[in-house]
């Protein structure tokens, strides 16, 4: 997973986050979640694209999930449907298990 923050934060344009999804008990005992939703993926952030000189030629951040998860990781039922819902919302999501599926998730070649 750190191979892949280090391999594509070299590219200005994509910065991804850790996110750890869990459940903590504090002082009290009172249960304390943490992390952007269950299911949500290990990687997320934005990939900054420039849209079509149609639109003016700006710059759009687009909400970028990745899924890190070993060869033989399985994916959960909670993270198949954050993954769907970050792609009909149009954001880019995938499972990756390397660097390369990781580059190949956002496309590297997206113009800065």
């Amino acid at each position: 997973m750190r191979s892949i923050q280090l391999e594509l934060s070299k590219n200005p344009g994509i910065r991804l986050f850790r996110n750890n999804v869990g459940v903590l008990r504090d002082e009290n005992g009172t249960p304390v979640r943490y992390g952007l939703c269950t299911g949500s993926s290990d990687l997320i952030g934005w990939t900054a694209v420039t849209i079509t000189p149609s639109m003016v030629g700006r710059k759009l951040a687009i909400f970028t999930a990745q899924e890190v998860k070993t060869e033989a990781g399985r994916v959960t039922d909670e993270q198949t449907a954050f993954l769907s819902c970050v792609k009909k919302a149009g954001g880019i999501a995938g499972v990756v298990r390397s660097v390369d599926d990781a580059l190949e998730l956002v496309d590297i070649t997206t113009p800065e």
